[in-house]
């Protein structure tokens, strides 16, 4: 057995539905401006560009119901987005063989410090800062493929203390899931235990210490958080 010089921390790993085994994460990964419509509203063109990613680490994801709102920001915004958890990968996947190394499904939100994202695009710095603190990426019970199929279509939204926000369908996506594998694994040598968020539809906005988010994607369920003052 091998020793360290302190105890290594615990794994991160997320419950699936119907069943007591958890799902180990490695690798969190997040596909940007994925609906076009979001695109547009943060200010971009909508035509099919190529994709781009950037990265959470799995100790982000958090199954708590409190979302503690975060320190160094006073713009914190709500994304609701699709996960897709991998039993398997390679380098090189071609896209129609893309959707056998998929597990299963979660709802996901991808929480933002909005404003620490911008001034990092300002200055054209990684948008870590602004995506990957603790707690960004409240997550969902796993739902496995063998049960529920591959998901390509059905309305996905979000609600803040009951106001709709964000209304869209994953037919809405502008790199499909077998897409987004295969190019994600042009980069990277992709494997089990990754995670990858597909992106969001329109309507991201800003959300206050008290609000209650309730988010759902036909057939995957519903994922509720309170927003609280950081523990």
């Amino acid at each position: 057995m091998p020793s360290y010089v302190f105890d290594p921390p615990s794994p991160s790993a997320l419950p699936i539905a119907g069943r007591s085994e958890l799902f180990p994460v490695r690798r969190v990964y997040c596909i940007g401006r994925n609906y076009a419509a979001h695109a547009i509203e943060m200010g971009h063109d909508p035509d099919r560009e190529p994709p781009f990613f950037f990265q959470k680490n799995p100790e982000n994801l958090s199954t708590s119901t409190t979302f503690p709102y975060p320190t160094r920001s006073e713009d914190v915004h709500h994304e609701a987005e699709m996960a897709v958890m991998l039993q398997s990968g390679s380098a090189n996947i071609a896209t129609d063989a893309a959707l056998d190394h998929v597990f299963g499904y979660a709802l996901a939100l991808d929480m933002t410090r909005r404003d620490l994202q911008a001034t990092a695009k300002k200055t054209g710095r990684p948008w870590e800062i602004g995506k990957a603190f603790e707690h960004s990426a409240p997550i969902g019970l796993i739902h496995p493929a063998s049960s529920i199929g591959h998901p390509d279509q059905g309305r996905i939204q979000l609600s803040v203390n009951g106001e709709l926000r964000q209304d869209g369908d994953l037919s809405q996506m502008i790199w499909k899931v077998p897409e987004i594998i295969s190019y994600l694994s042009n980069y990277f040598e992709l494997s089990k235990g990754d995670v990858i968020l597909t992106g969001t539809p329109s309507g991201v906005g800003a959300v206050q210490r008290g609000d209650r988010v309730n988010m759902s994607i036909e057939g995957l369920g519903e994922l509720s958080i309170v927003v609280s003052n950081l523990r």
